[in-house]
């Protein structure tokens, strides 16, 4: 079962309306476009909604911006505001520094299955790479294999392999749960799923790990985790580590909760609703 309608691509972003520009660019470039774009910004500043608004006039897509005022890394909070405010039954998560290959929203429709959540996969690039590209407004998704096969030869990506290779939709799916490519900057969701779950917990302050609490919650939903590596890869432009000193507690709840099963998330959607 495909989502036959439209589906929801949510990205992430805060003051960094140079490498929004580029995802942006790289979703309207998509094979598939019956989707949606909603831009879930968490604080940004007043460029950030020009750079936006730029966008919106050469949008193919249905394109919509949600703010909310900066009082710190509140992505989860960004993310449940950007999933009440999409129309599809099947969201996808992307953060605005993570560049979509051209069939990214097509490889997700095609990995979509009832009951399952899809955990994609990235490709870093370099601090160096990142500043060239978005200097030189490099489209990464034309770029050749042997021009990636120079970038990973001199250290500008981690992995190229992904990206000449793909496998199809089989044995994708785990009953066990993983830790490994827990990451909501490549995430894709029923909505069902995630009211399901009362979506991404907000009581998550600080950098870290509320992706990890959803996927967890999902998981003891009953929600199966299918892998999509080798199919869903984004070029993540580097950035500088945020601030982790929330980490460890954070990390520290989200074990707590995975060993008492936990499913609903305190605070959520529907305490928007």
């Amino acid at each position: 079962m495909r989502p036959a309608r439209p589906l929801s691509l949510v990205i992430t972003t805060y003051n960094r309306p140079d490498a929004l520009a580029a995802v942006v660019r790289a979703c309207f470039m998509q094979t598939d476009k019956n989707f949606e774009i909603i831009i879930a910004d968490d604080g940004s500043a007043a460029n950030t909604a020009a750079c936006v608004e730029g966008l919106a006039q050469a949008a193919p897509v249905p394109l919509l911006h949600v703010w909310q005022p900066d009082q710190g890394f509140r992505a989860a909070m960004a993310r449940n505001r950007g999933i009440l405010a999409a129309r599809g039954d099947y969201i996808i998560f992307l953060d605005g520094d993570c560049i979509p290959q051209r069939d990214f929203i097509a490889r997700h429709r095609a990995l979509a299955a009832p009951g399952s959540l899809v955990a994609g996969s990235r490709i870093l690039l370099s601090e160096a790479l990142t500043q060239r590209v978005l200097a030189q407004g490099t489209d990464l998704c034309a770029t050749s294999l042997a021009t990636r096969l120079g970038w990973r030869l001199s250290g500008d990506l981690n992995k190229v392999l992904p990206l000449a290779l793909h496998w199809p939709d089989l044995g994708r799916t785990s009953r066990k749960f993983s830790w490994r490519r827990i990451k909501s900057c490549n995430l894709a969701v029923w909505r069902s799923d995630l009211e399901r779950v009362n979506g991404f917990d907000e009581g998550f302050t600080g950098w870290g790990h509320e992706d990890a609490d959803l996927v967890v919650r999902l998981f003891h939903a009953g929600i199966k985790r299918k892998d999509g590596a080798f199919a869903t890869e984004v070029f993540h432009l580097w950035h500088r580590e945020a601030q982790r000193d929330q980490a460890t507690s954070n990390r520290g709840l989200v074990l707590e909760r995975a060993a008492a099963r936990v499913t609903w998330a305190p605070q959520g959607l529907r305490e928007h609703i």
